[in-house]
């Protein structure tokens, strides 16, 4: 019930009758080279008491672990396919496929679809303007038609930059929808209103430090700082989040929708890649945020309401692309592996607990890639660092982050032992015409990890032979089931692309090592 703490069942690592936040999702993104099992995710979530998860898409094997554990569930419409979904007749065989499938008993607690992810984006140049609303209008159509349309809604997460407060009037109150969207926006908005749905928005206060140095940096945190009084309600505000917030909830008034339901669908805080990138910073932002939340303090145009977010991430993601920064690959509030990186309490209380970390992880052997010593000719260990990064992710070794203080050889070193990992530790992926050498001691320096990845998952079953080629298999996985699309301010990277470090980090390094 709003306003009052959820009693969930024993939680053995707390030991007693434990409660959280109220509303508290969180994004499971798979955009990951090596991956744990989703069943292994899924015991993770109920282990920390996590009854919310949002997809980016609508993958069968993590639909089939998520069965029968009645954790809500928000799947996906990736943008790719957006356009394909203006065909009602392929968005009734998407819900088929994707959503009633799995919601009979015992199934899937399917409660949201989400049609595409930030897909006016203004990095996207308009291309999903024409396509998201008939996407939208059909996937709930299907949706209704199929009998499921009054508990699960079809909505659309939607990046921060859809609205803002005009350059002379920069107050929350003053939000608008940006105008080469409003007529668009304006359909979907009643659309959504009509049939009882929420507005989704992801909002970063990490990204207004990111790159703006003249940003008061405890403006982006709840502990204080600076404030800012808005002129015409004369409401003060005291963190970033509840000015963002504020300014969503004035542009759905202005567009004649200001009691609807807004849902934060990513909110979180990076811990490498970038100086303002850290567990200490993502700690303190989630000391703030958690407490706030389960307080229901609300924002100034909603004081005490009931505010439900997704945080992102739940893992780190080595293959996301770093268009948006180095950051984007270190979201999670776990490390690839599942382990947590800082003290979390659910509950809003402040307690700190260590969350419970993911059991029974099967990692590669215990083998690290290094610099090879005896090397006599170095004068391509740049050239070859550089392929390594090119091809993996190197995102540590940035300005500011956790690999950054290492020296010469040491970031070289990483840089090989990312390769090496990424190819399952293949031989050949520590050669290097002969610069790198595979190594049994652990290479790791201070705060610096040098990881070892996970073992990766057998290779599926061949085909059965079949003289017949009529439909596919139940289990296979759904056409769906492509990653997010690329986002230059959240989650959204469905990119392979790996990290570089950089032309002007590159030619330092050759300079360290001549």
């Amino acid at each position: 019930m709003v306003g009052s703490c959820l009693f969930l069942r024993i939680i053995l690592f707390v030991g007693v009758l434990g409660c959280r936040v109220n509303g508290l999702g969180v994004n499971w993104g798979t955009v990951a080279s090596h991956q744990l099992p989703p069943k292994t995710t899924v015991k993770l979530l109920k282990d920390n008491g996590i009854l919310k998860v949002k997809l980016f898409d609508a993958d069968n094997t993590i639909l089939d672990a998520l069965a029968g554990t009645d954790i809500e569930v928000m799947l996906a419409v990736s943008n790719q396919e957006l356009k394909t979904m203006t065909d009602f007749d392929k968005a009734k065989e998407w819900v088929k496929a994707n959503v009633t499938k799995y919601t009979n008993k015992g199934g899937v607690n399917i409660k949201f679809v989400a049609v595409g992810n930030e897909p006016f984006l203004k990095a996207y140049n308009g291309s999903h303007i024409n396509t998201t609303f008939p996407a939208l209008k059909n996937i709930q159509n299907a949706l209704n038609d199929a009998g499921v349309g009054d508990t699960i809604k079809a909505t659309v997460p939607f990046n921060a930059d859809v609205y803002d407060s005009p350059d002379k009037n920069p107050d929350p109150s003053a939000g608008k929808f940006r105008p080469d969207i409003f007529a668009t926006i304006q359909e979907i908005v009643d659309f959504l209103a009509e049939n009882k749905a929420p507005f989704i928005v992801n909002i970063y206060p990490f990204l207004s430090l990111y790159g703006n140095d003249d940003f008061p940096v405890d403006y982006a945190f709840f502990d204080g700082g600076k404030s800012i009084v808005d002129s015409v309600t004369g409401n003060k505000y005291t963190d970033v989040f509840d000015a963002n917030y504020d300014t969503c909830v004035s542009a759905l008034k202005a567009a004649g929708h200001g009691d609807m339901p807004v849902v934060v669908g990513e909110i979180g805080w990076p811990t490498d890649g970038d100086k303002m990138a850290n567990t200490a910073n993502a700690f303190r932002y989630y000391s703030g945020l958690l407490p706030k939340l389960a307080a229901d303090k609300g924002t100034p145009l909603r004081p005490g309401s009931y505010i439900e977010v997704y945080m992102f991430s739940l893992f780190d993601e080595d293959s996301k692309s770093i268009d948006p920064g180095n950051f984007e690959k270190h979201w999670g509030i776990f490390t690839y592996d599942g382990q947590p990186k800082f003290p979390m309490d659910f509950s809003g209380k402040g307690e700190n607990k260590t969350l419970v970390g993911a059991k029974d992880v099967k990692y590669l052997p215990k083998r690290w890639c290094t610099v090879n010593p005896d090397a006599t000719d170095t004068s391509k260990l740049a050239e070859k660092m550089q392929f390594a990064c090119n091809k993996s992710d190197c995102t540590s070794l940035g300005f500011g982050s956790s690999c950054n203080k290492l020296d010469g050889n040491g970031k070289v070193s990483y840089a090989f032992n990312m390769y090496y990992q990424m190819n399952n530790q293949d031989d050949r992926a520590c050669d290097f015409q002969g610069l790198g050498k595979v190594t049994t001691e652990n290479i790791s320096q201070g705060a610096c990890n040098f990881l070892i990845q996970l073992e990766p998952p057998p290779p599926p079953p061949p085909p059965p032979q079949s003289s017949s080629s009529s439909g596919s298999s139940p289990d296979s996985k759904s056409s769906s089931s492509s990653s997010s699309s690329s986002s230059s301010s959240s989650s959204s990277s469905s990119s392979s692309s790996a990290s570089l470090v950089g032309l002007a980090f590159i030619a330092v390094l050759t300079f360290m090592l001549v």
